[in-house]
């Protein structure tokens, strides 16, 4: 068992949250083994709906997830996030696309939010390695391609580090 697990409470909605991740990334042009683990469902003398999860444990690219559905206490924020690292473009689509298409939010520089409010990263590892140059003329035009992106587009981050 991994030492520390993400925790994530919702509200109402995880069972549609994990089943929409579970799918994404597990039918990503590079899949990664995403499955559900157990699922727990209020009882009838719960003040939740019986229908409604209680707990659920699933499973994405070897890391163990845990998700609470409790009600509009708490909500997420863009201080906790996941970084999806994604090695081409056909991956970042795929999970960008994922996401905004199911009722997400498009942020600015690989950032999103899905339907259900978490934030995400959809970032190629080439993104690091541009920004990180010892030339840093060509890492400040990476930095100002990045800024200017929604959805984040390789061949334009490399361009943008190779036109100077």
């Amino acid at each position: 068992m991994q030492k520390i697990t993400p925790f994530l409470w919702f509200d109402g909605q995880a069972e549609e949250a994990i089943n929409l991740y579970v799918k994404l990334f597990s039918s990503s042009p590079d899949p990664r083994p995403a499955k559900i683990i157990d699922i727990k469902y209020w009882s009838k003398s719960s003040p939740f709906p019986e229908n409604q999860v209680m707990t659920a444990t699933f499973e994405i690219d070897g890391h163990t997830f845990y998700a609470f559905d409790a009600g509009p206490q708490f909500k997420f924020s863009e201080a906790t996030s996941f970084l999806v690292s994604c090695d081409t473009q056909e991956e970042i689509d795929h999970f960008w696309n994922g996401f905004i298409n199911t009722g997400g939010q498009e942020s600015m520089c690989g950032w999103l939010k899905d339907k259900f409010g978490f934030s995400w990263q959809i970032v190629p590892p080439a993104l690091m390695k541009l920004m990180a140059d010892a030339d840093k003329e060509k890492a400040g035009r990476v930095m100002q391609a990045m800024m200017g992106m929604r959805k984040l587009i390789i061949v334009d981050l490399e361009a943008a580090a190779n036109n100077g």
